[in-house]
């Protein structure tokens, strides 16, 4: 399952992020979902959360990236926008 934050759900209505994007996104994270093979996708793992034990990676489509973390058999996106933005929103 994948669920994508508020923030993301609004900026695609918005316009703010291309729908084409946000498409070959989701069907990145639906066919990974399926799969369970990062090996297949360019995924990177970024950090692991201290505070929360969450390991955090990113996936690259372009110029952007999504930055998500699973949990019980769920992928959580938590960011998702142009490379130069989505790492300082991060962060």
């Amino acid at each position: 399952m994948i669920r994508y934050s508020e923030d993301i759900a609004k900026k695609v209505k918005k316009g703010q992020i291309p729908k084409e994007i946000f498409v070959h996104i989701n069907n990145a994270f639906l066919s990974f979902d399926l799969t369970k093979d990062i090996s297949l996708f360019d995924i990177k793992q970024l950090k692991k959360s201290e505070e929360t034990d969450r390991i955090y990676f990113r996936l690259r489509k372009g110029k952007y990236r999504a930055i998500f973390y699973i949990d019980d058999n769920t992928i959580f996106v938590i960011a998702l926008d142009k490379r130069e933005e989505v790492y300082k929103k991060w962060q």
